[in-house]
């Protein structure tokens, strides 16, 4: 976007709050904030909320986009005092209590940063330059094309070592969403390809799952990392734990235990890493590139500036490490800070955040899932309809909610997974070009 001046913001005589990133910090803060007592800017570089937990089944072709995503503006459409901006944020002046946009440049009085995570290679520049990642709707799009087109190719192809390249799918990192992903292309491969392409040898098809920790899920209990990896190999995915990539030039994949794999797709879920906004102050940036804050979700440099969601970290002497990089965390988070506002117009001190864990879940497939409550632990059928009616709750808009609920219930008995089209090819993005094209705020 070109920049054209300055933001058509009325001034009007109530303190504007800016915030930056419509992901699951941001929406919830600007929701909860009372805009008879402020005026309200949401920036962010699209137009639409996106339900990341639910991105894989987008790339699995389980779930079409629009059932995940929300125009931004459909749901501020009767709160006052509200803008959005579809914008991209290039840098902060904190002297001068500005930011500077894609569209021109704006003052604030109170500044949200909840610009969310960008994926991290840990610096192997060949994995980022052929890997694909799954961190935005786009990205989503794109895997699914490419998974898509690799079945097409791999039918017409008469080279044996090429079929099983293109059938062959390397999935890094054994967290929720590798989990999730391989889980939901092991169901593909048993129940849905067999019926898109019977004169392919579906045998060919492997999904491997790799981790370098010791276990799957391994920020769950041994209880949930044990049935998830036996969950995943029931639905024939190949499972390597304490095995990392050092390399993979597109066809190639080099680890540093025993296994390499030719493999003409790599996907990479196997870190992420704060997105923060340049202007800041160095010392602020903390490991993982996040903003560190204090209790009340300020910088100490300049307490008229916030961040939440996973560009931010509260450390305490308890949790030096912060608080998971997790959507239930980025909610609380805006919430909580969207009543702080509150407080402060009624001329009461803020409080300071304070995290409850509600649990950690992940599905692997059809009535296997696993769900850590903080007192309850569940596996298989109870877990995977815990899991569902969870991520029904959390989407936005009805229409969304009644969309995936349907699709979900048709696939249950019919084991017919989404609209499989290949709206447009798969196009390889130069590293260059995947600069241009980061992850937006909301992703």
């Amino acid at each position: 976007m070109k920049n054209r001046g300055r933001m058509n913001i009325p001034n009007i005589d109530l303190p504007r709050i800016i915030i930056i990133g419509a992901g699951f910090a941001g929406l919830n803060l600007a929701k909860k904030i009372n805009s008879k007592r402020y005026q309200i800017v949401l920036i962010d570089k699209n137009n639409y909320h996106t339900f990341q937990p639910l991105m894989y089944q987008v790339a699995s072709a389980g779930l079409e986009p629009d059932a995940i995503s929300y125009p931004i503006r459909k749901v501020f459409r009767n709160k006052k005092n509200f803008y959005f901006r579809l914008a991209s944020v290039d840098k902060i002046n904190t002297k001068l209590q500005s930011i500077k946009t894609s569209l021109g440049n704006i003052n604030y009085d109170q500044l949200v940063i909840a610009t969310g995570a960008k994926n991290n290679f840990f610096g192997l520049e060949s994995v980022e330059q052929n890997a694909l990642p799954m961190k935005s709707l786009v990205e989503s799009l794109n895997l699914r094309s490419k998974i898509l087109e690799n079945f097409e190719l791999a039918l017409n192809s008469t080279d044996t070592l090429e079929q099983n390249r293109l059938m062959n799918f390397v999935i890094v990192g054994g967290g929720p969403t590798g989990v999730e992903l391989a889980g939901a292309l092991g169901e593909l491969k048993n129940k849905i390809l067999p019926k898109d392409f019977p004169d392919l040898d579906l045998r060919k098809m492997h999904i491997n799952l790799i981790e370098a920790a010791p276990k799957v899920l391994n920020v769950m209990s041994n209880n949930a990392s044990i049935n998830a990896e036996k969950f995943l190999r029931k639905l024939d995915v190949h499972v390597y734990t304490d095995t990392r990539v050092l390399n993979y030039d597109g066809t190639t994949v080099i680890t540093d235990g025993k296994h390499n794999f030719e493999a003409d797709t790599l996907i990479w879920a196997a870190g992420v890493s704060g997105a923060p906004i340049n202007g800041l102050d160095v010392s602020s940036i903390e490991r993982g590139n996040r903003i560190q804050v204090n209790e009340f979700n300020q910088l100490a440099s300049s307490p008229n500036i916030y961040s939440i969601g996973d560009v931010s970290v509260i450390q305490t002497k308890n949790n030096s490490k912060g608080h998971p990089m997790l959507g239930s965390v980025a909610m609380q988070q805006g919430i909580h800070l969207a009543k702080n506002f509150n407080r402060i117009t009624r001329g009461k001190s803020m409080v300071p955040f304070k995290y409850k864990d509600k649990g950690t879940m992940a599905t692997i497939g059809r009535n296997l899932a696993v769900v850590d409550l903080p007192k309850l632990k569940f596996s298989g059928s109870i877990a995977w309809l815990i899991w569902m009616l969870v991520h029904l709750m959390l989407l936005v808009g009805f229409r969304n909610r009644a969309l995936v609920f349907v699709n979900w219930t048709w696939n249950y008995f019919r084991y017919e997974n989404g609209n499989r089209l290949i709206i447009r090819p798969f196009k390889r993005r130069m590293k260059k070009d995947k600069e241009k094209h980061a992850p937006a705020y909301s992703e």
